[in-house]
Parts: structure tokens; sequence; C-alpha cells
């Protein structure tokens, strides 16, 4: 005959029973309605319109069945090698002293990191933050350190200020005014993310930074959890634009738990905009001067964009091909 404290614990236990049994349902509808029974892979995605070179590089490895990790790094040194390319390693922007000073980070589906910051005269920092994450105990390396140690790793030291380079910050000396406008370049920064066959994730991101930035000034690229997020279990995202105000959110990470949450790819991205123009409204600053953008993808390979100001684009490489998407906007842009 059961106890009165049998017939409470029997009911705790079956209410238990049934709240568990209610929230495996909803984690089956959710899977369900991810797509992971048969996920979108491989995958790769990058950055601004130099991204559909660099996400051929990337797949080259993945089609092959080949690592995120290693898909990501070859993928953004395409434009790291470019010399035309004038916000990436060679041929990038110098700072207002004229000299070309690198960031990037890279994380693999271990939660792996390495990051190197104010590098100069290595063409791929992209392949130094690599060596950080692999050769060290230490995540991050900056300035003349992360210099010594390329070198000690075999990189080569060579001159990164083309011509082209050299000349416009001439120009820019005779003013002296630092004042970045939005979109200026079609592109900036080139973040990666991408899913490999297996199902794990990784990412990179690489740049020079903003044209004519003090020396010294590191933005949000080579931050793990600013400019680049990778969680195996829930997925990916990278950043583009003014960097300090994607250090401000911590946008990557935010973008990431938000779809943990359980928001889709491109609505993590939403909120995350949402964030840096709320802050940028508390701070009684112009939304018209920045530029922010993020991309994120899933486990199951789904994926999105969002972005502050209309312009920013974003390319796509999986099964159907290679392409370039204008993403959404909070701002749109001007109807010409």
């Amino acid at each position: 005959m059961a106890t009165r404290k049998t017939f409470i614990k029997l009911g705790l236990l079956s209410g238990a029973g049934l709240v568990m049994g209610a929230g495996k349902v909803e984690a089956k509808k959710e899977f369900a309605k991810s797509g992971s029974k048969n996920p979108n892979k491989p995958i790769v995605l990058s950055t601004w319109n130099f991204g559909l070179k660099a996400n051929e590089a990337a797949w080259d490895i993945l089609n092959k069945g080949g690592r995120a990790l290693d898909a990501v790094e070859a993928g953004v040194m395409v434009p790291e090698a470019d010399p035309t390319e004038r916000s990436v390693g060679y041929g990038g922007r110098p700072d207002r002293d004229g000299r070309v000073t690198l960031d990037a980070c890279i994380m693999d589906e271990l939660s792996n990191i390495g990051s190197v910051a104010a590098l100069e005269f290595i063409k791929h920092p992209i392949s130094v933050a690599r060596a950080v994450m692999e050769k060290t105990p230490h995540v991050m390396l900056v300035g003349d350190g992360a210099l010594q140690f390329a070198l000690s790793q075999g990189f080569k030291k060579e001159n990164l200020l083309v011509p082209d380079s050299e000349r416009e910050w001439k120009e820019w000396l005779l003013k002296s005014e630092y004042k970045p406008i939005v979109n200026i370049e079609n592109h900036d920064t080139i973040g990666m993310i991408a899913l490999d066959a297996a199902g794990n994730l990784s990412g990179a991101c690489t740049t020079s930074g903003m044209a004519f930035k003090m020396h010294g000034r590191v933005g949000d690229s080579p931050i793990i959890g600013a400019g680049l997020y990778v969680d195996n279990e829930i997925g990916a995202a990278t950043a583009t634009g003014h960097g300090e105000e994607v250090i401000r959110i911590a946008g990557c990470h935010l973008v990431v738990e938000l779809m943990r949450q359980g928001k889709s790819p491109k609505e993590a991205c939403i909120e995350a905009v949402k964030r840096v123009v709320r802050l940028m409204e508390i701070r009684k600053k112009n939304l018209a001067d920045i530029q922010v953008g993020f991309i994120a993808l899933d486990k199951a390979g789904n994926y999105g964009s969002y972005c502050v100001q209309g312009g920013f684009n974003y390319a796509v490489y999986d099964k159907t091909g290679n392409k370039l998407i204008d993403a959404e906007s909070h701002v749109p842009l001007p109807k010409k």
C-alpha cells in the first residue's frame, strides 16, 4: 500500500517524465526543422565578393572530403596573397605611419584557437595564427613577438606595402583625416566559415584593418568571440565592418549563442545587428558612419546573414555551386 510520501514521490517522477518527454518532442521538432537528418554539407561561406575566389580554394578541399580547418585556411590565403586586394594581407592599406599591420585568427571544431595581431612583413597571417594554435601554449601573439615567432617557423619576411597603397598613403598624409567610409572598398575583412563532410565546423578571419588607422590599432578580426566564433555543437559565425562595434557586443559569440537558443542563422545575425544599432543610439553616435555585417552557419548547413547598411554581400559554395548573395540590412541601400 502506497504511503503519502511514496505517492508524492511517484507524482513528482511522473511530472518530471512528462516534462522530459515534452522536451524530447520539442527537441525532435527542432531537429527536424533544422534539417539535421539530411544536413547541407559540405558548405563554405565567406564575406564580400572576393569570397567567391576564396570559396573555390576552400571547396577544392571540402569536396574531396578534407577538413574544414584546412579549407578555411586555404580559402582566406587567396585574398591574403593578392596585391590588388587592398584590405587583406599583401597589398593591404597601411596605418597612418605607412606600416602594413595584419590581424588574423583561426578556430577548429575542438575549440583550438590561434591568433596574431599587428603582425608586419608576413604575407599569410592566417597561417601564422594556425601555427600559434598548433605549436605554442598560447592563443595570441602580437606585434614584434608575432613576427619573431613567424620567422622562427620559417615564414618569409617581405615588404607588403605595394606601390598603389604607398601612393594613397602619401595622398592621405596631405590632410591626415581618419574618416572611414562605409562600403568604400566593397570589402574589408575576409571571414570564412565551413562545415565539412564529416560534419565538423571551422573558421578563419584575416585583415589589414582600417586604412590609415593609428599604429597599434587592433579590430575584431583577430579576437575569438568578436570577429569569429565556432561551436561544433551549434554553428559558427564571422563578422566584417567596423571592428570596434563588433567587439562591443562580442558579436560572433553572441550570434552562436543565439543559435544555441533556437534562432536560425539569419535571425541570430539580425539580433546581433540590432544590438549594434541600439548601442549606437545609446551612445548618440551616427549610425551612417559604420558598417557591420555577420554571416552564420549552423550544424545542419543552414546559413544566413544581416548587416547594418545595405551593400554587404557574401559568398556561399555548396553542392549547388558558388554564388554571391546580397545581405539584407537594417538600413537599406538608397534607391537609384
